[in-house]
């Protein structure tokens, strides 16, 4: 039996656009399991980047709930979110957004330090290590603009594991690399998630949803359906392919 760590019930977004109400999220109930590599998939303006905002506390919902964890979270104030989002979640996103004058050790070290996750020593010693395991470690102490984009993600899924996240989020993390890059990124996401993390990650990329062991298919601001995996293995990908593709395509993808 699977452990809860995040769930959302009910959850609604609306926004007023010209005079008329504009539905992006219905009702969606859904519960994100530990150990997981979640992915939310669907066409262009089903909801998935919304709802991953929703689910982390980084957008406010109009309707519904959500719970990390048990804690309520969708109703505490602004600083009692930051806290958590700092100390229990982990975001990388289709950007970097590393610091421009901070090198690639500083950036992960100063997110430590924020999310005050050991002492400055183990923070240093943590950055070197997962540096090295995002395979970053080479390119350290060169500012964001001096490496290619491939290094400049692994760092930032370094930066977001820097605090032990509960759960990591991640939006179209390979939107913005070539092919070999996002491999390399998704495979780290693998290993990551064979260690233990829970995944939560919205893609349009089949390639990339492969690495997940359950996929939420999103349609019109409704979870359409799900399609249950054993986790990933090289050996069985075009298996896998053939199976995420028929689903896909049954969905009208």
């Amino acid at each position: 039996m699977k452990n809860t760590i995040l769930r959302g019930k009910k959850i609604s977004k609306t926004f007023i656009q010209s005079g008329k109400e504009i539905q992006i999220l219905i009702n969606i109930d859904v519960d994100i399991y530990e150990g997981d590599f979640t992915v939310i998939m669907g066409s262009s303006g089903a909801g998935k980047s919304t709802l991953l905002y929703a689910l982390s506390g980084m957008d406010a919902i109009t309707g519904g709930s959500v719970k990390f964890k048990g804690q309520e979270i969708s109703k505490l104030s602004e600083k009692k979110m930051a806290k958590l989002r700092a100390n229990e979640f982990g975001f990388v996103f289709q950007q970097t957004h590393l610091v421009s004058n901070l090198t690639l050790f500083e950036n992960v070290a100063v997110a430590g330090l924020v999310a005050k996750a050991g002492s400055v020593k183990e923070i240093y010693e943590k950055t070197n290590m997962l540096l090295l395991k995002m395979h970053a470690g080479d390119a350290k102490d060169r500012l964001p603009s001096q490496v290619s984009g491939g290094e400049a993600q692994r760092a930032a899924i370094a930066r977001a594991m820097i605090g032990n996240p509960g759960l990591l989020f991640a939006d179209e993390p390979t939107g913005a690399l070539n092919k070999s890059n996002s491999q390399e990124v998704m495979s780290l996401f693998t290993e990551l998630n064979k260690d233990g993390q829970s995944i939560l990650m919205v893609t349009h990329d089949v390639r990339a949803a492969l690495h997940g062991n359950r996929i939420l298919y999103l349609e019109d601001g409704k979870i359409l359906d799900e399609l249950n995996l054993p986790p990933y293995a090289h050996d069985d990908l075009k298996v896998r392919e053939t199976k995420v593709n028929n689903w896909l395509s049954s969905l009208q993808w």
